[in-house]
């Protein structure tokens, strides 16, 4: 990770550590690389968070004063953009969003010509120019670039949805809910011109509600809902629909893990699954892990982050991988995760298998999970301290295989992660607060 880029982009609260003037900043360091070869296209999406049109619009004056053309869709999906950059001619894309955060962050993610993250060399180049380390000239006359409205950009990412997952809904009836954010002005759409007939929750934005007791990471009110009604499946988005969590009639959530080992299986028994490998990361439940093991399919692990994911399904040529989060990613469709990608391909393979969605995932055992964020002084010190050391390694020497403890600093914050899966809850409990307590003691900060 660099100084401003991490795992997703620049990422922070809005006009605080991201502003509109950086967003400016980065449009012109965009803008003036990619005009080296004379004008490009720059795509732009943004989800429905309040600040998305100030930084949009920022980030648009830095793109056009170095020379090249930004092309608008509005409110959209992440994932739309990376599409458009592949199938559109654009020399990249950026989308203004910053995921399941709460309304007051946002980010600025930006993607290659390939549809995937910016290489970091490019991205340390352009830290390098929001340093002051690098001065590059505005363009001027007839080199301004401009600044275009392109709603085409959603029709057509629509129009690939539907042709590229062509199955037939006709008969289902679906729960959504588009956690206020940019799912409500795809999914709906989308889903129904597939045939299925869908109830909409959380579609109406207003700035400030996204991801609000809403959408992937507050799923309650949809699995209330779904245990009161007669739905095949309901569907819960987050913020800028990349990811996915679902709910089956009976109220229990199929997150993530449940679609890995889904899709292992269907890709399996088709003889499509390449090398015989489902690609996830060290958070995945360890449910999945032994389930997987019993049907031979052989799980590699990344570090947690769709882009370490892909990366790696890339390396082996691996089909499908993603994250217990409902990030999941079929290589043979996208680049990077798409929630509406995810639900269609899971609706499938109900439809193909003839099952609903309680039996499609039958046989997988969820273990129960615990996760303690401690907000510590110094995570790096932290992790070494060889007393919390000795406090992990005794609680595995305990679980001894029937569980696991995984003990991860943040990526983005302050924190250590201690997270435990065991056979029950009070297990968990048990294992975790050893830990935490050892950490709390040393390290930890109020």
């Amino acid at each position: 990770m660099g100084k401003y880029f991490g795992t997703d982009g620049i990422r922070g609260k809005a006009n605080e550590t991201l502003t509109a003037e950086r967003a400016f900043v980065v449009g012109r360091y965009l803008g003036w690389y990619f005009s080296q070869n004379g004008k490009q296209k720059i795509v732009i999406g943004k989800d429905t968070r309040l600040s998305s049109e100030m930084l949009e619009a920022a980030l648009a004056a830095g793109i056009a004063a170095e020379g090249c053309d930004a092309y608008l869709t509005g409110h959209c999906p992440t994932p739309m953009i990376s599409y458009l950059v592949q199938n559109e001619d654009f020399a990249c894309g950026a989308m203004i969003s910053a995921s399941h955060n709460p309304f007051y962050d946002n980010g600025i993610k930006i993607f290659s010509k390939e549809g995937i993250k910016m290489p970091s060399d490019v991205e340390d180049l352009i830290e390098e120019y929001i340093d002051g380390k690098v001065e590059i000239p505005y363009k001027t006359g007839e080199e301004i670039g401009k600044v275009v409205s392109y709603p085409e950009g959603l029709e057509a990412y629509l129009n690939w949805i539907e042709k590229s997952i062509a199955v037939d809904l006709t008969g289902m009836s679906l729960l959504v809910d588009c956690a206020n954010g940019s799912a409500s002005v795809s999914a709906k759409r989308a889903l129904e011109a597939l045939g299925a007939t869908c109830t909409m929750l959380n579609d109406t934005p207003d700035g400030v509600n996204i991801n609000t007791k809403c959408g992937s990471t507050h799923p309650e009110i949809l699995q209330e809902k779904m245990k009161e009604g007669n739905y095949d499946l309901g569907l819960a988005f987050d913020g800028d629909a990349d990811r996915m969590i679902m709910v089956n009639p009976e109220g229990n959530l199929i997150t993530g893990d449940d679609v890995l080992y889904v899709s292992g299986k269907y890709f399996r028994d088709r003889g499509l699954l390449n090398n015989n490998k489902v690609v996830t990361t060290v958070m995945a439940n360890l449910g999945l892990f032994k389930a997987l093991e019993k049907e031979g399919i052989e799980i590699v692990s990344t570090q947690v982050g769709d882009k370490y994911v892909f990366d790696k399904m890339c390396e082996e040529e691996d089909i499908v991988g993603g994250e217990q989060s409902g990030h999941i990613i079929f290589k043979e469709l996208e680049k990077t995760g798409d929630g509406l990608v995810t639900a269609l391909m899971f609706l499938k393979m109900m439809k193909e298998e003839d099952k609903d969605a309680i039996a499609l995932c039958e046989g997988l055992k969820i273990y129960p999970q615990l996760l303690v964020n401690v907000k510590v002084q110094d995570k790096d010190v932290a992790m070494n301290d060889a007393d919390v050391k000795a406090a992990i390694e005794e609680v595995n020497q305990r679980l001894n295989g029937n569980g696991r403890l995984l003990v991860r600093p943040s990526g983005t914050e302050p924190l250590v992660r201690v997270m435990a899966e065991a056979e029950t809850d009070e297990i968990c409990a048990e294992e975790v607060g050893r830990v935490v307590n050892v950490v709390k003691e040393k390290y930890g900060v109020d």
